[in-house]
């Protein structure tokens, strides 16, 4: 498998890197020529339309559609009546079809009130279509984000028709069409993370990080975001982050103090209430270990001492990728980590696979054709773990994953496998090509900084090359350009 590697400053063959901001521009120029063609904007809204349509016709015909959408319109609608949000199980406004508990912050249901305007089904329709819509959204930024190729491209692969084409595509992808069918609201915390860190931080707003800061808000796992800001050198994103996540729950603690408290000092810690850890659905460190050790008392604990010991390497491929002028791959460092790490990851909060297969498919053109071949593998592979919807079709539910075959635990984790052996591919790659420099690093801890920072390491061997040779070598090792 061939994957993006770790070198600095490097760029796929015949492209050139984007800028930093280089996204809020092209984002900024893609919404007006949008504006600019009534067909064009036409098409990028039929689908979401259809979706209002389909929650309308849901509402005529008393279709059960949506079951999240319910608990999350149930919540507001709940809020509004001034009733607990967590004292029981369910909610009284929650059709019998969605009897579920509201697990979110109190927060997120201040944030959903504009669902309870509509009726059950209407209100999926509508978060379906505003779904698919931030999907549209992290497609065409992901595009800017990514090296362009020089030359002129043909016309299919305009942004705008790439965008389109790619949307339609992705709906393919289990984590994305099972989070429009549940109602679900993946996709639209994805679109905030990656608004805020690629576009809005990246142009140096003051506005920088206030979405991140909501995101977190709604669902706690964005958290993980605001590191993200401060490691990257956004001190002021990091900080209007962390004041917006405070800033609404001081608010909802003045609105329902009885809820947020109960919120915070209990139901954040009952993970009974979001559902069984050890079910295939749970993508995380903490459902495989579950899993596979027959949900035994210290499973938990062990996959947090081990999701926190993936940390430093973690953190180390963001800085690089970052450093490499790659915010987008360090985006997805981040988002990767954050979903191996939760307690609880189902299979739809794996959206970020959109943006993961759209790097992977960038880096395909390539003059070897040796490594154009492994490239089109690796992205068909990641493609096909996502679409094949192993996790449905290997016997789950009813404790029917405590006693799996050995095979059947690793195609029921395919989803957290990705990242895992995407990195561990990435550190084979770079210990290989910086095996030199490390064997001389072992004895002299300057070198080993500058060699894991990325800098370029004169070895003595390439000393003895001619000039043109070294040039090669220590472009191999990298630079610590930013």
């Amino acid at each position: 498998m061939s994957t993006p590697d770790l070198r600095e400053a490097e760029t796929p063959a015949g492209s050139r890197p984007e800028p930093a901001g280089a996204a809020a521009l092209q984002l900024r120029a893609s919404a007006e020529r949008l504006l600019a063609r009534p067909r064009s904007l036409a098409l990028v809204l039929a689908l979401p339309a259809l979706m209002i349509v389909a929650g309308v016709v849901g509402w005529l015909l008393d279709l059960q559609l949506g079951v999240d959408s319910a608990v999350y319109r149930a919540g507001a609608v709940t809020l509004l009546q001034g009733d607990p949000l967590y004292e029981s199980n369910t909610l009284a406004p929650e059709p019998f079809w969605a009897l579920l508990p509201f697990t979110y912050p109190p927060t997120a249901a201040l944030l959903f009130v504009p669902l309870a305007v509509f009726p059950v089904q209407v209100a999926w329709g509508v978060l379906s279509a505003v779904s698919l819509l931030a999907m549209t959204v992290v497609i065409r930024v992901a595009l800017g984000a990514l090296p362009r190729p020089k030359g002129e491209l043909p016309v299919w692969a305009s942004p705008a028709r790439v965008t389109l084409l790619s949307a339609v595509l992705f709906f393919a992808l289990e984590p994305v069409w099972r989070t429009i069918f549940l109602g679900q609201i993946n996709l639209i915390l994805m679109a905030l993370i990656v608004l805020d860190v690629l576009v809005i931080s990246a142009r140096g707003s003051r506005w920088g990080g206030i979405m991140v800061g909501v995101a977190a808000a709604v669902k706690l796992t964005p958290l993980i975001f605001i590191p993200h800001l401060l490691f990257t050198g956004r001190r002021m994103d990091a900080l209007r982050a962390m004041a917006t996540f405070f800033a609404l729950q001081a608010l909802l603690f003045a609105l329902i103090p009885s809820d947020a408290w109960r919120f915070w000092t209990h139901t954040v810690f009952n993970a009974g209430r979001i559902g069984p850890m050890h079910w295939a659905g749970n993508q995380s460190l903490n459902g495989l270990f579950n899993r596979m050790t027959d949900l035994a008392p210290w499973a938990s604990n062990a996959a947090i001492v081990v999701g926190l010991a993936l940390a430093p390497l973690a953190v180390w491929l963001m800085l690089r990728f970052h450093r490499s002028g790659r915010p987008l791959e360090a985006l997805l460092v981040t988002a990767f980590y954050a979903l191996l790490l939760s307690p609880v990851s189902w299979s739809h909060h794996w959206v970020w696979a959109v943006p993961l297969i759209m790097v992977l498919v960038s880096k395909l053109p390539h003059a070897d054709p040796v490594k154009t071949r492994k490239r089109w593998i690796a992205a068909g592979a990641v493609f096909v773990v996502f679409v094949s919807c192993v996790l449905l079709v290997l016997p789950n539910g009813r404790n029917l994953e405590l006693h799996w075959a050995f095979w059947q635990y690793i195609l029921g984790s395919a989803y957290l496998m990705v990242p895992i052996v995407l990195v561990a591919v990435l550190a084979g790659r770079w210990l290989w090509r910086n095996r030199e420099p490390l064997r001389g690093a072992l004895h002299d801890r300057d070198t080993l900084i500058a060699v894991l920072r990325g800098r370029t390491v004169v070895t003595a061997r390439d000393d003895a090359q001619p000039p043109a040779a070294d040039s090669a070598e220590s472009s191999q090792v990298g630079s610590d350009q930013r």
